[in-house]
């Protein structure tokens, strides 16, 4: 389980800073006038007093189960039976897609390397040229230029 979504673990956060800020609001009250400290003990025992009412109307649920409710629901978007299908219709179209996307990349490729065959195999040049480094861009430079001419 995830301690970001463990409701436990935001509790233990939420009581630490809780008790930093105390801490923090403890050692600067010391050093107000009587009459600001006193309103400020009267609005954290306010503050008190409303966190201990919002703790006792929490339904008094285990851990185990809110974990449990919470795992249920996990993927639980509220989609119907339509949101469903559409989201499945979505993912085939997309991989149907990707395959057409490949096949036609692949398509391309063999087309180009057959044209550069068919001018190596067509042209009359001497041995040494194909061993020349720079041929084969000469090849791709040429043959580009033929298909962007037809």
């Amino acid at each position: 389980m995830s301690t970001r979504n463990n409701p436990l673990h935001a509790e233990t956060l939420q009581g630490r800073f809780a008790l930093r800020v105390t801490a923090r609001l403890s050692a600067g009250a010391e050093e107000l006038p009587h009459d600001i400290a006193e309103r400020l003990r009267v609005a954290r025992q306010q503050a008190l007093a409303r966190r201990r009412q919002a703790l006792l109307a929490r339904p008094a649920t285990p851990a185990s189960a809110r974990g449990r409710a919470g795992a249920s629901r996990f993927g639980d978007e509220g989609l119907g039976f339509w949101g469903r299908l559409a989201s499945a219709a979505l993912v085939v179209t997309l991989a149907v897609g990707l395959v057409t996307i490949s096949i036609v990349q692949d398509d391309d490729r063999a087309v180009e390397v057959a044209d550069l065959d068919a001018a190596l195999l067509t042209d009359d040049l001497p041995p040494a040229a194909y061993s020349d480094p720079g041929f084969l861009q000469y090849l791709k430079a040429g043959a580009e230029k033929s298909s962007s001419g037809r």
